[in-house]
């Protein structure tokens, strides 16, 4: 006999959908471990070719910093 959508069975813990979470998360975590020198690799490359300063500031600031009204018709 099927259980009505309208009773509530209540919260119960499901212990293997638990454990198949965990298990698949050690799983994704051995496999994506050789992948972190890649990451560390990338990480460097980007710090280093990073540009320190904005290079495009944004138009309110740029309007504000030369105290110039926008120009208009």
């Amino acid at each position: 006999m099927s259980t009505k959508v309208s009773e509530s069975t209540g919260y119960t813990e499901n212990f293997q959908m638990s454990a198949f979470g965990y298990i698949m998360a050690a799983i994704l975590v051995i496999v994506m471990l050789p992948l972190l020198p890649v990451f560390v690799v990338a990480w460097v490359i980007f710090r280093l070719f990073q540009s320190d300063e904005e290079t495009e500031p944004a138009f309110a600031t740029w309007r504000n910093r030369d105290k110039q009204p926008p120009s208009g018709p």
